[in-house]
């Protein structure tokens, strides 16, 4: 277990840092992204379904809740 979390904690600190340079609504589609990917990866782990087919759904559908609320909070 800690094998697994270590690599997806460390990439998040990795992706969430590497917002500096970014616009809002960069920064907002990446950590969203960052996070759905993570909570994905560990619902698959959880579940004992595929983690990566998780991280890959969970990383798309936060990219696009990110942008989503980015554009909500502009108007």
């Amino acid at each position: 277990m800690q094998r697994i979390l270590l690599p997806a904690v460390l990439a998040g600190a990795l992706a969430l840092g590497g917002c500096t340079g970014m616009n809002d609504t960069q920064q907002r589609t990446l950590s969203g992204g960052a996070l759905g990917a993570g909570t994905g990866a560990a619902a698959g782990l959880l579940t004992g379904g595929c983690i990566s087919c998780g991280a890959i759904i969970g990383g798309a559908v936060g990219a696009a809740g990110g942008y989503i609320y980015d554009q909500t909070k502009k108007k």
